[in-house]
């Protein structure tokens, strides 16, 4: 049985996952990766986008793919960065939308564990990466593992809202069932696909808001 460090809800609905061979086969792979080379969260912090977000205070998830790989990026929350560090691209890009949706001030920090504090669970493909090697973890069964985090989510709640940003994040949420959960898509707000059109006037924090309103939630303070 391997003994997951994670916050208690999530130890208990994924258990079956962590006790299942691919698992300990990732976890064998990751510490070898820790102990041999530089890899990015700090292995404190693999786990921090649950640990900020308990199964029970879930009510919106967006989906990223690969931890930034630069140094003191990664914190294990998609997307965000720790305070004090500059904000990367598409961040300033979901930052200006939420200010064009919303009117809200662009904030100066790019660390969003006060969105994971609110139940947006910020959650990766993959959780590990080499420094300076985007894409160096893929294909070791963190995107089994992200799969079925999501497959449990989605069967045990309702009313969710799933935001599915660029094609890799649509291909991985296909199975959510859209009648029990709202599912908003877009192109990814990377520079590359943001300025291409699709991103800005998206209205998904808007909109989310307005779902979790209707359904009796509280909106998220984005």
């Amino acid at each position: 049985m391997t003994d997951v460090k994670i916050e208690p809800s999530w130890k208990e609905l994924l258990q079956e996952e962590f006790d299942k061979p691919y698992f300990s086969e990732l976890i064998q792979f990751v510490k070898n990766e820790y102990h041999t080379t530089r890899i990015y969260p700090p292995g404190k912090l693999i786990f921090n986008a649950f640990n900020h977000c308990p199964v029970d205070k879930t009510k919106v998830v967006i989906l990223g793919q690969d931890p930034y790989h630069g140094s003191g990026q990664a914190h294990g929350l998609c997307f965000s960065v720790p305070e004090g560090i500059e904000q990367p691209p598409s961040l300033q890009n979901i930052f200006k939308e939420i200010h064009n949706d919303l009117g809200t001030p662009i904030p100066t920090s790019g660390n969003l564990e006060r969105w994971a504090d609110q139940g947006v669970l910020l959650l990766n493909a993959t959780l590990t990466v080499r420094a300076h090697q985007a894409g160096s973890h893929q294909n070791r069964g963190w995107e089994t593992f992200t799969d079925a985090v999501i497959r449990e989510l989605a069967a045990r709640k309702e009313h969710l809202v799933f935001l599915l940003w660029g094609a890799y994040a649509q291909r991985k949420g296909a199975f959510i069932d859209t009648s029990r959960h709202l599912v908003l898509k877009s192109v990814h707000p990377s520079p590359l696909s943001a300025n291409r059109g699709g991103w800005f006037g998206n209205h998904h924090f808007s909109q989310a808001n307005a779902y979790l309103r209707a359904h009796g939630m509280s909106e998220i303070q984005w």
